[in-house]
């Protein structure tokens, strides 16, 4: 089918009070795990493309955009292409003419007034080019090989009154925010502000998103949902399906030279945790 848009992905799952799980891609096996978990339980899904996932192919965008547009058009789910923490005002002006619906522009490490400002500009862009756009405001963490934040640390989370006027003033469709979450986490551990959450659903009129995801347990993903959260991105989750589904077959074969057989299996077992991960946001 068409590719979707993730704008109304996401206004449909808000909808619905569930949420919509975009998924970090960086190889072909991610794009067709993601999508073949999607198809396994019916579901709608994202492909998210990082900045640093295009650095990691040689700083090209569009190969990896043109697999990933290709399997989805051949999906029998509605996916849809977004382009992730966008810092280069360059990448984000490839993201419409690569096909992709929206993009996630980060400024968030710059002082509120800077982010305010670089944000405001790239939701104007991005929105003459027809393009949905996402903000962070907060303190996530963990990105670009820092350790993952202290999301307890006074000042990260996200202020609710900050974020109404950041909103306001951006001009931004939704917003990241932090609640207790952190990018790169390969424990399960993290114990999310609900209270917090439910005073920015209060305070924002655009659907609110959780980066980080793969670090939060399945009960606190669920009450995330349930509290507003209405887009879920999950990156590290996948890596550490398909790197644990590598290693356990390469020990037990290690004459294997072959590189689809153990690719084959990283790839099923990143599909199965897309199904579970789906499951568990009610999508």
């Amino acid at each position: 089918m068409p590719l979707a848009a993730t704008g109304d992905l996401v206004a449909a799952a808000a909808g619905a009070r569930t949420a919509v799980a975009a998924f970090n891609i960086i190889t072909l096996e991610h794009v067709e795990a993601v999508i073949a978990g999607a198809e396994s339980v019916a579901a709608p899904v994202v492909l998210q493309v990082s900045e640093n996932a295009v650095k990691f192919r040689y700083g090209r965008l569009l190969p990896l955009a043109r697999a990933a547009a290709a399997a989805a058009e051949r999906a029998s789910v509605p996916v849809a292409l977004h382009l992730d923490h966008v810092q280069s005002d360059d990448l984000l002006r490839q993201a419409s003419a690569a096909g992709f619906s929206s993009v996630m522009y980060d400024a968030a490490r710059l002082p509120y007034e800077e982010n305010l400002a670089a944000t405001r500009a790239a939701a104007d862009w991005a929105h003459a080019q027809g393009l949905w756009i996402e903000a962070e405001l907060g303190a996530v963490g963990g990105k670009n090989g820092e350790p993952p934040l202290d999301a307890h640390a006074p000042g990260a989370r996200t202020d609710p009154a900050e974020a109404r006027a950041f909103v306001a003033d951006s001009g931004v469709n939704a917003l990241a925010v932090a609640i207790g979450s952190s990018h790169a986490m390969t424990t399960r551990t993290a114990a999310l502000d609900h209270d917090r959450l439910k005073r920015l659903t209060a305070a924002l009129g655009v659907p609110l998103v959780l980066h980080g995801s793969s670090g939060v347990p399945d009960d606190e993903l669920a009450a995330a949902v349930a509290g507003g959260i209405a887009k879920v991105n999950v990156g590290t989750a996948l890596n550490i399906a398909m790197t644990g589904a590598i290693r356990e077959f390469l020990a037990a074969h290690p004459e294997a030279v072959d590189s689809r057989k153990y690719l084959s299996v990283g790839r099923e077992a990143m599909a199965g945790t897309v199904a579970r991960l789906i499951r568990v946001l009610g999508a």
